[in-house]
């Protein structure tokens, strides 16, 4: 099956910038897609100092779409936005103060990429920080995900004067060239190797997927196979199990809800996942979590998503009240949220 490969280097311009991230994308560009992918074949696509959030998301829930094996390669810097302390990837047009509209949350990527098959994802990452961002990830690890393979660093702030090098993509790169790609595993080992001094200060990211029997996995094989029924089955056992222990409103069985939102959507149920995700929303905010919590504002983004691809006028008329009234108490990172869905609703009723 061939494979996708996401090439995604980002710093932004001017004082702000850290890293010279985009540098590195000619070296990663002159090895075979075949090599970055470690399929026969791959589609690679690449994104240098993009400007956009969404249009980066756009492009990376594209790739995650992909049935076949996905290879994210991500070159930049990490700041914290000054509303949640998050982490984002900047972008282009990033300054300190616009980090939560202009920078790609990270939570994004991890949401995107989660429901992929274990063993089917890998995340080739080059980080760099300021102080700030850097004293935040030594206490709280970055998240990637559950099912992603994810190798690569963290570095600390280089210095007042000149650029970072994103030395650890440029060595992986250098070492892809020759032809051929080694497992991941002893890629990044070889790539530290290199870099030995320079890493001995950096945060080393290392994380594999579950062990097959990890529920996750027969999931996405159930998707693969277009068994959307059976899938959804395996879910809502985990999570009734998770209400009976710890409730609706818990971690795990909120977890569950998600999951089952999102295969609803897989099996072409935009009815069904934008009810799921309605739902959802509404247990984490009478949970108490804030409107503009990352996890409410990715519950309300999908159920707007999903409601605005139901085809049956008279089921979108149903549940457009409940997603105005979501919208207007979480009306998320993008401008004009509550007034396309009350535009929408109007012409659901004029028919």
């Amino acid at each position: 099956m061939p494979g996708t490969v996401l090439l995604l280097a980002a710093s932004p311009l001017g004082r702000g910038r850290l890293v010279d991230a985009a540098g590195v994308l000619p070296v990663l560009a002159a090895v075979a897609p075949a090599i970055l992918s470690g399929t026969d074949t791959a589609n690679v696509v690449e994104l240098a100092d993009p400007l956009e959030p969404q249009a980066v998301l756009t492009r990376l829930r594209a790739a995650a779409a992909a049935p076949g094996p996905l290879t994210v390669y991500v070159t930049g810097q990490l700041h914290l936005d000054r509303r949640q302390r998050l982490p984002h990837l900047a972008l282009a047009r990033t300054t300190p103060s616009t980090v939560r509209y202009t920078a790609l949350p990270w939570h994004w990527i991890r949401e995107e990429l989660r429901l992929r098959p274990a063993g089917a994802t890998a995340l080739l990452v080059d980080l760099h920080t300021d102080a700030e961002t850097w004293r935040h990830l030594a206490g709280r690890p970055l998240d990637s995900g559950r099912t992603t393979e994810v190798y690569g660093r963290i570095a600390p702030p280089a210095g007042r004067w000149g650029l970072a090098e994103p030395s650890y993509m440029r060595t992986v790169a250098t070492l892809l060239r020759s032809g051929h790609r080694p497992p991941l595993a002893e890629l990044h080992q070889q790539a530290l190797a290199r870099i030995a001094d320079e890493v001995a200060t950096n945060i080393v990211l290392t994380a594999r997927p579950p062990a097959p029997s990890d529920p996750h996995a027969a999931i996405s094989a159930a998707v693969r196979a277009g068994r959307h029924a059976d899938a959804d089955t395996i879910a809502a056992r985990h999570e009734q199990a998770a209400v009976r222990v710890n409730g609706p409103a818990s971690d795990d069985a909120l977890h569950w809800a998600e999951v089952r939102a999102d295969l609803a959507m897989f099996a072409g149920d935009a009815v069904r996942s934008c009810r799921a995700w309605l739902a959802v929303a509404g247990l984490r905010l009478a949970a108490g979590q804030a409107p503009d919590a990352p996890a409410v504002e990715a519950a309300a983004d999908r159920a707007h998503h999903q409601w605005g691809s139901i085809e049956d006028a008279a089921r979108a008329r149903e549940l457009g009240p409940a997603l105005a009234e979501l919208r207007s108490r979480v009306p998320g990172r993008r401008q004009g949220a509550l007034e396309n869905v009350q535009r929408h609703l109007r012409q659901l009723q004029a028919r």
